[in-house]
């Protein structure tokens, strides 16, 4: 693409990165059958302002279980269906066309509500060099991985995992 900045734009004032276009046949999709997780944009490709993913559950489906960010807030913006969320202490519904954002240190985690699939676009920022961690995540779930890795991965991927009561009983019960 074109440089979009005003002329005259001094170099220091231009963020680090031009704009982006990411087609679909340039995504890394990483699950199978209805869980998928598609890598849109890292940190590296946004000069670290933010970092992209679309997740899409199957019906009823977990997605990630309870952690929190130290240094990023997370916005989920629901494409399709009903995707259940942890805020805090709350477990909320959002459905298709709604958004939740989730602030530094808040503890969440998601999954599609119960009765119905979800297709979210997931945005964090500050950015984090997430792919990798997603990666690691993929093989877990494929059994290619020991699920201890993404304990010793906390602090490099800001992914704090914790236990949540209401989660549990919210999942336990769908």
């Amino acid at each position: 693409m074109s440089d979009t900045h005003p002329p005259g734009t001094p170099p220091d004032e231009r963020p680090a990165f031009g704009p982006l276009v990411i087609r679909p046949q340039d995504a890394e999709f990483l699950g199978a059958g209805p869980d998928t997780i598609a890598l849109l944009a890292d940190a590296s490709a946004t000069g670290g302002f933010l970092g992209v993913s679309r997740t899409t559950l199957g019906r009823g489906r977990d997605g990630a279980t309870p952690h929190y960010h130290r240094g990023s807030a997370e916005l989920f913006f629901v494409l399709d269906g009903r995707l259940q969320v942890l805020a805090g202490e709350e477990v909320v519904e959002v459905e298709a066309g709604g958004t939740l954002v989730v602030p530094p240190h808040a503890v969440h985690a998601f999954a599609a509500a119960p009765g119905s699939a979800a297709d979210a676009l997931i945005v964090i920022t500050p950015g984090v060099e997430r792919d990798a961690y997603f990666r690691l995540l993929d093989r877990v779930r494929r059994g290619q991985a020991d699920p201890r890795e993404l304990l010793a991965v906390q602090e490099r991927f800001d992914t704090h995992f914790v236990p949540s009561d209401p989660w549990r009983r919210t999942r336990a019960a769908a």
